[in-house]
């Protein structure tokens, strides 16, 4: 049966104190190592709504293994796959019962181009430097690179140039032979992209009320 849901949340007005006091210890021991709030706030706002999201599907009692490439899965759902992303003020979390990979970024408008000509496919970065916004360009390959490369579990040991995106009426991998399917959102002045089995309509907006 499929299943695949991706939402969101900003968490600037997170109270820290409170959530604090939600998480299990590993993830507090997470939280404790990053030392700004805003920081602490996203680490803590990421695991809240993940966990809001699969209490949402009567699935409780979360343990975790990590792939070898510390992806995170669920030790106790072998059927149930996840993946969290932060920046800036959001967090963002997909959750499916296939494979799955998401980012956010926050679009920042002085990046240096330059990234995409020396990492990225050719065929990526004349698309960005064609385009009527390079820069929003830029950022609209970058999550659905790093959503593909967090799907496989590799991360950045995938390298941003050992695979293309093909942007058109579809959103697809060149010389793809596993049909990764691509969906990429607008919210505010981020991107958010998810990279599954399946393709999404629509991603839902979560509040901080609905993760304590």
């Amino acid at each position: 049966m499929k299943m695949i849901k991706l939402a969101y949340c900003n968490v600037v007005d997170l109270d820290l104190k409170k959530s604090y006091g939600l998480l299990p210890n590993d993830r507090k021991n997470k939280v404790d190592r990053f030392r700004f709030p805003k920081d602490k706030k996203l680490s803590c706002g990421a695991y809240l709504l993940l966990k809001k999201m699969l209490s949402d599907e009567d699935i409780y009692d979360l343990s975790f293994k990590y792939g070898k490439y510390e992806k995170a899965y669920l030790a106790n759902h072998d059927n149930i796959y996840f993946n969290i992303s932060h920046s800036g003020e959001y967090v963002a979390c997909g959750i499916s019962n296939e494979e799955i990979g998401v980012d956010v970024e926050q679009i920042d408008e002085t990046i240096d181009l330059n990234i995409a000509k020396n990492y990225f496919f050719n065929e990526e970065y004349k698309d960005i430097i064609t385009s009527k916004n390079p820069h929003i360009e830029f950022f609209n390959y970058w999550v659905l690179k790093e959503s593909y490369m967090k799907y496989t579990g590799l991360g950045f040991n995938l390298n941003l140039d050992e695979f293309c995106i093909l942007k058109s009426d579809e959103i697809k991998l060149k010389n793809d032979e596993n049909n990764v399917k691509f969906s990429l959102f607008d919210i505010e002045n981020y991107k958010l992209a998810c990279a599954g089995k399946y393709k999404l309509k629509k991603c839902e907006e979560y509040f901080l009320k609905d993760l304590y």
